[in-house]
């Protein structure tokens, strides 16, 4: 095999590794920090715990409108409520490989090919439109 296209997959692989880690570590930081504030009340819930034997039954369209609860990316609105609040770390675990593709561009850019570096960019932006809802088919 040939050492520079070896050298090359592996600056590809620790680049995408070195992001993919961070941003996992940083998402489970923020699903720790949000769950002890929530737990330890420094956040307070937006539907009250002793409300929730009544409501946590109820059909999800039942349940939001009882709660007064958002659907879609209105829970940002809410990120300072304790059960809100561990949104962010979900957010940030499931859109960390966003930050990995794109840092992978400029390696495949640079060595010019064009193909992965497009791959790698469609990729993120489906990731992109799939999390901002614009692909749900109205649902």
């Amino acid at each position: 095999m040939n050492t520079t296209n070896t050298q090359e997959q592996q600056a590809e692989a620790s680049r995408y590794a070195h992001l993919l880690g961070g941003g996992t570590r940083v998402g489970v930081v923020a699903l720790l920090l949000s769950f002890a504030a929530y737990v330890f009340g420094m956040l307070p819930p937006h539907v009250p715990l002793e409300h929730l034997p009544a409501v946590w039954s109820l059909p999800v369209g039942e349940y939001l409108k009882r709660t007064n609860s958002p659907t879609g990316w209105g829970w940002l609105a809410l990120v300072h409520k304790g059960d809100f609040s561990n949104l962010v770390g979900i957010s940030l675990l499931a859109g960390c490989s966003l930050p990995a593709l794109l840092g992978l561009i400029p390696l495949y850019l640079k060595r010019r090919d064009r193909i992965y570096a497009g791959i790698c960019a469609v990729v993120a932006l489906v990731l992109v439109l799939a999390a901002s809802g614009i692909l749900t088919g109205g649902h």
